[in-house]
């Protein structure tokens, strides 16, 4: 499958014990499987060294790197985004969180059915 014909969810995790992220987990494994195999989720735990790294560069993305290295400011705890792009910075209710992934599905053009919008299947 191409990237083109994937979109890609990232939650900014803390850990278990941080209820939000917590719920906010659970909500997208509920939510994600109707949606396969055009979605990929990634876990960001960022008190690890690797989900450190994607954490900040997400920050950055959002705030630059002065906003993230000489004002401190760092994305949500916990937050989604889809692509790159911030989409939630609370746990969303299912149904909205299935609006914003149809919605990114159809600017790829894909729809959540794993057709494309011209009527060929995707694979």
């Amino acid at each position: 499958m191409k990237d083109s014909e994937i979109i890609v969810i990232e939650v900014m995790y803390k850990a278990d014990y941080c209820l939000p992220c917590y719920y906010m987990d659970e909500t997208v494994l509920e939510t994600i499987p109707k949606y396969a195999p055009h979605v990929e989720y990634r876990r960001v735990d960022f008190m690890k060294s690797k989900g450190k790294e994607r954490f900040l560069e997400l920050s950055c993305s959002l705030y630059g790197e002065e906003g993230v290295y000489k004002k401190f400011r760092i994305a949500p705890v916990p937050s989604l985004f889809i692509d790159g792009e911030l989409v939630f910075d609370a746990i969303p209710p299912a149904f909205e969180l299935e609006d914003a992934i149809e919605e990114a599905l159809r600017e790829k053009g894909l729809t959540a059915k794993g057709k494309r919008n011209d009527g060929k299947i995707a694979h």
